[in-house]
């Protein structure tokens, strides 16, 4: 049996960049294959043994929350309204509390094939209070393979750039990241940095499945990839 830790995911934000999908829906509530893509979220840790959560809600938040009693979703879920604007490490932190000494972190819209079990093993070795899941940034464009002559020997579509690592966003913190509020509230760009320059955060690598759903186009390379034999990350 794993070690029972709380999820929190963040299901604050207005989704802009899925506009118009997002005029009156939160996007935790857009559909892969009819399910929610929060649903799948729930799912990847309800299926590897995590399944009580915490559900940071802000745009539209009240639909959500119909959502999950009507589907009568069978895990442990505890809803705070983190407001309407509020910055990503913000809702984290009114979380807290509810969360736990030590809890899991996730995007509503990322999914992955994630070992959670690695992660919070990691987590647990390094003994720092953050730990984030990285991988390789995949291109939105066909590279080139060049000769010295620059001569094009082929052409790779949308690889994944090894040399580059960005944020996956599955994370685990320690609820002290967010006691000490001058870390920030914006979690991208102050909470993480200022975590990464104390020497307070540490990378997981994965390297198998990982998408996010940020457009329409997203979703319909999302829903191409469902198959006989389930979701990829699954």
């Amino acid at each position: 049996m794993p070690e029972q830790l709380s999820t929190v995911i963040l299901c604050g934000g207005r989704g802009t960049r899925a506009y118009p999908l997002t005029a009156d829906l939160p996007k935790p509530l857009l559909r892969i294959a009819g399910t929610p893509i929060v649903e799948h979220v729930m799912g990847i840790y309800a299926r590897r043994g995590q399944t009580r959560f915490v559900l940071a809600l802000g745009y539209r938040g009240e639909l959500i929350v119909e959502h999950c009693q009507t589907r009568g979703l069978p895990w442990e879920i505890e809803y705070v309204d983190t407001g309407l604007d509020t910055p990503t490490g913000a809702r984290l932190r009114r979380c807290a509390a509810a969360a736990g000494p030590t809890f899991f972190a996730s995007y509503a819209d990322g999914l992955a094939d994630i070992d959670l079990a690695a992660l919070l093993a990691r987590h647990r070795a390094h003994g720092r209070p953050a730990t984030i899941t990285t991988v390789p940034l995949p291109s939105p464009y066909g590279t080139l393979d060049l000769d010295p002559s620059d001569g094009v020997r082929g052409f790779a579509e949308k690889p994944h750039l090894p040399d580059h690592w960005i944020n996956a966003g599955f994370f685990v913190f320690d609820a002290s990241v967010f006691a000490d509020p001058r870390h920030g509230d914006d979690l991208e760009r102050e909470i993480l940095p200022s975590l990464a320059g104390a020497g307070d955060l540490h990378a997981h690598r994965h390297t198998g499945f990982w998408r996010s759903l940020d457009t329409f186009k997203d979703l319909q390379e999302l829903e191409a990839l469902l198959g006989g034999d389930g979701p990829p990350w699954w």
